[in-house]
């Protein structure tokens, strides 16, 4: 009895002198709440990352998945889409063509081209290898052709119609 007696005691100083009670439940709730929003906002963040429309590359009815280099140049090239291009053969190796407008470079030489790299040669050539090969030009890396298994019959040796989107 004399416990319960102070816990009243206590509880009639501290709010006499502006203190509230501390409660639990109250604050267990408003923990539950704030942490039920944090973890939906992170859900909601997360899946508009994995909701993020593919770019895609079509040649005629063909229609290859492109992944994207995490730069500059590549987000810049995105922001052109959607884009048709009639794209040029170059050493049998490569199709080219000039861009509307330049796109922010880092161009290294990468040593070794490989079937499908989606690269930036100077500000505004975009290239799309159909061969692997060794090369001492630079390049600015802007995204890779996703299951390239055909893209040389596809492209061919001659210039193509190459429409790039984002869907």
């Amino acid at each position: 009895m004399t416990g319960s007696i102070h816990s009243a005691a206590n509880a009639e100083q501290r709010e006499g002198r502006g203190m509230r009670p501390f409660r639990w439940p109250s604050v267990l709730y408003s923990a539950l709440v704030l942490g039920s929003y944090i973890l939906m906002n992170d859900a909601a963040s997360a899946s508009s990352i994995t909701e993020k429309s593919p770019m895609w590359m079509t040649v005629g009815e063909q229609r290859f998945a492109i992944t994207l280099a995490d730069n500059a140049a590549a987000r810049a090239f995105a922001m052109l889409l959607p884009l048709t291009l009639e794209m040029s053969d170059l050493n049998s190796n490569e199709k080219y063509a000039s861009l509307p407008e330049a796109l922010p470079t880092n161009a290294t030489k990468p040593g070794k081209i490989h079937t499908g790299d989606l690269m930036l040669y100077g500000a505004d050539t975009l290239v799309v290898f159909y061969s692997t090969f060794k090369s001492t030009y630079p390049y600015t890396r802007l995204g890779r052709v996703e299951d390239n298994t055909n893209l040389a019959q596809v492209v061919g040796r001659h210039t193509v119609k190459v429409t790039f989107s984002q869907n």
